[in-house]
């Protein structure tokens, strides 16, 4: 307990010499990691309109330059170049587009085979020969890369493509026709539930480093991996990544949990928008990989209200990716955030920059320590006011 006592005499005047230094904490209070500016980032472009209360909030991701952090994360407003017109009049600094599916592109991938089979003997002489309907439509994918197309000429904003998918193959071709079509970046949703026992902790990591190393082969555009937490070690499976060629983490996949119908004895599937307890996950790993990870980290679920932006720059994000959000109030809700968040930064008197990761885990502490000197803390907490 003494060395947890230590860790947590260490986080507490870590945050009291965080909260003193003011507006001058990030340089301060993180030794080694240098602020944008001074990286030889350009300076926010003067188009970049600040907000009404005066705040720039101007900000970099995978090495773009976005008018905000608030960005749209795939999902059903992206369907159409309307959508994501919306979108961008509502504030966000990026869009990214709803996911192409793994399933959908094997499924697509066997229709042409099929296709390909049914005709291969015929010949243009034949009166008889007349090409089926589908074969002469275009498929999911061709129809995925023109809306993103028009998406990309449409919007002055960064479009981001989105691939879903569990396996190593059908990734490498998509991503670069994404990429000819226009795409500022690919974001890889790798939605992989481990359920076959029989596969290893140590095989789901390395599928992981060979997806994201096929794509950056195919590539030139950054390249962000959205992940689950579910890893034995998930800081070092980050830090792997990151030395991989990541330029963006999105902390996190939210696994959908089905439910059961005890009445007709089913499984039940479920789909419900994130609240903001669910946002606690993502912002405490946040937090501890700032400024332990070269790659841009982006922030998602858990977004309903400019406080939550608000917290999860403290800890140390570079963007707050929210749908639900967006979908529960509608596009223009992107401004009630970004104006809560200057709002914020205006009352603290503080640049964006200097309050994104004000509340990280610092970089000269031990980050287990940190973290369970924390859970202790809690605990005492918990026992001193429940245990009455």
């Amino acid at each position: 307990m003494a060395e947890i006592s230590e860790a947590l005499k260490a986080a507490m005047a870590s945050a009291a010499a965080k909260s003193a230094a003011g507006s001058n904490a990030t340089d301060q209070l993180r030794p080694g990691i240098v602020p944008i500016q001074e990286q030889g980032s350009p300076a926010a472009p003067a188009d970049h309109p600040a907000t009404e209360h005066g705040v720039d909030l101007s900000t970099r991701y995978l090495g773009l330059e976005l008018s905000s952090p608030v960005v749209a994360s795939a999902g059903p407003l992206s369907q159409t170049v309307d959508g994501m017109k919306a979108l961008e009049e509502g504030g966000v600094g990026a869009v990214v587009m709803y996911s192409l599916f793994e399933e959908q592109l094997r499924h697509e991938a066997a229709r042409m085979e099929a296709l390909t089979e049914l005709h291969e003997e015929s010949f243009a002489e034949a009166m008889s020969y007349f090409p089926t309907k589908a074969a002469n439509t275009g498929g999911i994918t061709d129809r995925y890369l023109e809306l993103l197309e028009a998406g990309a000429k449409a919007l002055e904003i960064p479009l981001i493509a989105s691939v879903n998918g569990a396996t190593h193959g059908g990734w490498v071709d998509v991503a670069r026709r994404m990429q000819d079509a226009g795409a500022a970046a690919i974001e890889l949703n790798v939605y992989l539930v481990p359920g076959e026992v029989a596969v290893s902790g140590a095989e789901i990591e390395a599928r992981h480093l060979e997806i994201l190393q096929s794509v950056k082969d195919a590539v030139s555009v950054p390249v962000a991996m959205k992940l689950s937490p579910y890893f034995s070690s998930f800081g070092h499976m980050a830090v792997e990544l990151g030395r991989a060629g990541a330029d963006g983490l999105v902390l996190f996949n939210r696994f959908l949990q089905p439910d059961v119908d005890i009445e007709k004895l089913e499984v039940v599937p479920g789909l419900e928008l994130s609240q903001p307890s669910e946002a606690r996950l993502p912002r405490t790993w946040i937090a501890a990989l700032r400024g332990r990870v070269e790659a841009s980290l982006a922030a998602t679920t858990g977004v309903e209200t400019a406080d939550d932006v608000v917290k999860y720059v403290l800890a140390g994000a570079d963007v707050v990716m929210t749908t639900s959000a967006l979908v529960r109030h509608g596009a223009q809700y992107a401004r009630t955030l970004n104006d809560g968040l200057a709002s914020w930064l205006a009352r603290k008197e503080m640049t964006l920059d200097q309050a994104r990761g004000l509340l990280s885990v610092p970089a000269d502490v031990q980050a287990d320590a940190y973290e369970r000197a924390g859970y202790v803390a809690a605990l005492e907490k918990a026992k001193a006011v429940y245990g009455r």
